[in-house]
């Protein structure tokens, strides 16, 4: 219970350019504060491209906004809104915003606090692809086709990435959460990222709340209780990512959320999958 959650709001300028057009913005990692994972933002000027590359760790590419062509090793796929590109550690990747007049917004997730990159100069041969399959190691979930759940009243789910699904260190996928609609008060065993990618949440975090909106993300450390809120009258959405392998939660008494209930009492209620 030492760690607190910290709140990034990526209204500012740029973290970093990745490539000539390619802005970075870090949403989590451990300089401020994560453990086991790193979530961020890429703007992808018309046309532009992030060379051939590679990680020692799993990596999301979840599409925002705009198309992107992620080719991994030779095989390209065109992404479109919230499909979900999962890279292995160790695979070479590159992405180039498929728009000649329009940006690409880009979240990525990564199975590391520290990330790091290493530049590949080998040549591959190009193969479109609509699909991933088991012949190779990258996976794509395409949103349009991801089964949706209900976790709450109102709130619609799907998973994107998980080890099931070949990612390690992370999973996550995307929340919509109808006007009213909240999750129980929970906590989980490893930190989670939260980025708001519609509307306006409300964000509560033993007994503090923040609103967040714009792609404003939160970030929870390990087992503190947390929970979020559509107190607005539009839809809200989100993309949400653990440092583990596969979503897991516990649900606790919501006055451990909210503040009326003290953190040292904290019981659980019962685990949630």
């Amino acid at each position: 219970m030492n760690r607190l959650e910290s709140i990034t709001r990526p209204n500012g300028p740029p973290t970093s350019l990745l490539a000539h057009g390619v802005e970075l913005r870090v949403l989590a990692t451990g300089s401020l504060g994560a453990r086991g994972v790193t979530t961020s933002l890429a703007a992808f000027q018309p046309a532009t491209e992030l060379g051939y590359h590679r990680h020692p760790f799993s990596e999301v590419i979840v599409v925002l906004d705009g198309e992107a062509l992620i080719s991994i090793e030779g095989r390209r796929y065109r992404a479109g809104r919230y499909d979900a590109m999962h890279v292995p550690a160790g695979t070479a990747h590159a992405v180039r915003n498929a728009s000649p007049d329009r940006t690409a917004l880009l979240h990525s997730s990564f199975a590391s606090d520290a990330p790091t990159r290493e530049s590949v100069e080998e040549a591959f041969p190009v193969q479109d692809r609509e699909q991933s399959d088991d012949g190779c190691p990258e996976s794509l979930i395409r949103f349009q086709t991801a089964p949706v759940y209900e976790l709450s009243t109102g709130a619609h789910f799907r998973d994107l990435f998980a080890k099931r699904f070949g990612s390690r260190g992370i999973c996550g996928g995307y929340g919509l959460f109808e006007p009213g609609a909240s999750l129980p008060c929970h906590f989980h065993e490893y930190d989670e990222s939260i980025t708001i990618i519609q509307g306006t949440a409300v964000c509560q975090v033993a007994g503090q709340e923040y609103g967040l909106s714009d792609c404003g993300t939160a970030c929870i450390p390990t087992r503190r209780p947390h929970r979020f809120l559509n107190r607005s009258e539009a839809p809200m959405a989100m993309i949400w990512v653990y440092a583990g392998d596969e979503p897991e939660r516990t649900l606790v008494k919501a006055g451990h959320c909210d503040g009326s209930l003290p953190l040292d009492s904290l019981t659980p209620d019962s685990p949630q999958p």
